[in-house]
């Protein structure tokens, strides 16, 4: 598939009419601030919920992994029934099994339909966040229009973020744990009546690629699932390896499937292109980057720092800040640089900001040492993510706008699962050779009223994240290497041509 497919293959210019650009960008940023809170906003409420409903421990991370597993396995899925079948009609339906799902989660009464409630949340959001993406791929003209909404929905992701977790524990605190779910219930039902701003594109042809979406789901599922339970219980466990072979033999059976199907799941040619691969390949990274990073940054926070989950969550909101300045920059750089000069540089700072991390102490200060490296690592990862994304969506035909953002959707989530586990992974091997159970240790010592034991505890896992820090640092160095190989000047300098010669913004 060349980088420039004929005019009247690509996605319209203006499908939904400049005086509905408003309204839909208010519909698509709300839908995707709701599906990027629920990825964080249940974690805090898991002490509560194992106190109220007696969930047993091996049981609890469930609570996560179930949404998790589903919502990464759809996503292709989720965003190739949107090319069939009609985008806002598969949104407004990813939204009512989401909502409800919610309901259920909020109101239910044991362990197991809380969980199955996750999972069906996950479904939910596999039907949604595809279309999402593609509804800005089909709706916004190419250039300043397409740019200016792509950095809007770069900005909800990093909002719902880092408020998820202090929403959640506001309403947990306040309120009661079933309010993490409930609350998405008035957001789905206002999203859903929103829907009607968006303009419903004309149905494909195609036929749905059953053995493909059975054999690429199963392969996502199990790709997902090794990954978590890598980071979970040691990458050479027998079910962990076991995992990752199935998946690796699913995955295989589908991309034979998928040279030879006439209606494939995932058309071929969309890998193709060097651009839009070299786009996937980095977001992947970025991904990686933005949740590992996150979640380190926040034991760290609390665990050597000693804040309070509440007071953690507010020291996490300038993760918003550096990704929307970040978004808001790009945005603006975008319209006169090829992407790749934009998005390289970004990583690169994103690495000096994880490398400025790695030298934190025990006693280092959060205002002047912390918070300046956080804000300078979310700046540079914001810095990537935008281009990339639009890298990965331009040129895409209409009728494969949404597997084309599937993919991309697909990226990021098997990145930030695979970010979290490695990096967690080295974090804890680095502790463990300072001290043993460094976790546990902190724990009994501050218990015990122990110093010397929490001292030895808060240096081992002020080491280990240190070290995992560094590490991000040497993924990010490659991140923009492979930005700066495999996303051509050339062709990006032909998009943003094209992008300075379209009509004026709405």
């Amino acid at each position: 598939m060349s980088a420039a497919p004929p005019a009247q293959s690509q996605a319209p210019e203006a499908s939904a009419g400049g005086r509905r650009l408003g309204p839909s960008l208010l519909v698509i940023a709300t839908a995707q601030l709701m599906l990027v809170l629920d990825d964080t906003i249940a974690n805090i409420a898991l002490p509560s919920i194992e106190r109220e409903l007696g969930v047993s421990a091996s049981a609890l991370p469930w609570i996560i992994n179930a949404y998790v597993l589903v919502f990464g396995a759809l996503l292709l899925f989720g965003g190739r029934l949107g090319d069939l079948y009609g985008r806002r009609r598969v949104l407004r339906i990813g939204l009512v099994v989401f909502t409800a799902a919610s309901l259920l989660g909020g109101l239910g009464p044991n362990a197991e339909l809380l969980i199955a409630a996750r999972g069906l949340q996950g479904v939910g959001a596999a039907l949604v966040a595809p279309n999402v993406l593609a509804l800005i791929a089909t709706t916004f003209p190419t250039g300043r229009p397409r740019n200016s909404a792509m950095a809007v929905y770069a900005a909800m992701s990093a909002v719902g973020m880092t408020v998820g977790v202090l929403l959640g524990g506001v309403l947990t605190g306040l309120l009661s744990w079933r309010w993490v779910f409930l609350i998405n219930v008035p957001i789905g039902l206002a999203v859903l009546a929103g829907t009607r701003a968006l303009v419903e594109a004309e149905r494909r042809t195609g036929r749905l690629d059953t053995p493909g979406a059975v054999t690429g789901t199963g392969g996502l599922l199990a790709l997902v699932y090794g990954i978590t339970r890598g980071g979970e219980h040691g990458w050479t466990d027998a079910v962990t390896v076991g995992a990752f072979v199935i998946a690796a033999v699913l995955l295989a059976v589908f991309l034979a499937l998928q040279v030879r199907r006439a209606h494939p799941l995932l058309p071929l040619g969309l890998l193709a292109d060097r651009n839009r691969s070299g786009s996937y390949a980095a977001v992947l990274f970025i991904g990686g980057g933005l949740m590992a990073t996150y979640f380190l940054l926040t034991l760290y926070i609390q665990q050597v720092l000693q804040f309070s989950p509440v007071m953690a969550g507010l020291a996490s909101l300038p993760v918003a800040v550096g990704i929307v300045l970040a978004a808001g920059i790009s945005t603006k750089l975008v319209e006169h640089l090829p992407p790749r000069a934009v998005a390289a540089p970004g990583l690169l700072i994103a690495a000096g900001g994880l490398f400025w991390l790695s030298t934190l102490t025990v006693d280092s200060s959060y205002a002047t040492q912390v918070l300046p490296a956080l804000l300078l690592t979310y700046f540079g990862l914001g810095m990537g993510f935008m281009p990339m994304t639009l890298t990965a969506v331009h040129g895409v035909t209409e009728d494969q706008a949404g597997v084309a953002s599937a993919l991309l959707n697909t990226a990021q989530q098997i990145g930030a699962a695979l970010g979290v586990a490695v990096l967690a992974t080295i974090s804890t091997a680095a502790a463990t050779s300072r001290l043993p159970g460094a976790t546990q240790a902190l724990q009994e010592g501050l218990a015990g009223n122990d110093a010397g034991i929490a001292a030895r505890a808060t240096e081992a896992l002020t080491h280990g994240y240190t070290t995992a820090f560094l590490a991000g640092a040497g993924l990010l160095v490659v991140a923009a290497a492979v930005v700066g190989v495999a996303v051509t000047t050339r062709s990006a300098q032909r998009a943003t041509e094209a992008a300075c010669t379209t009509a004026p913004a709405a």
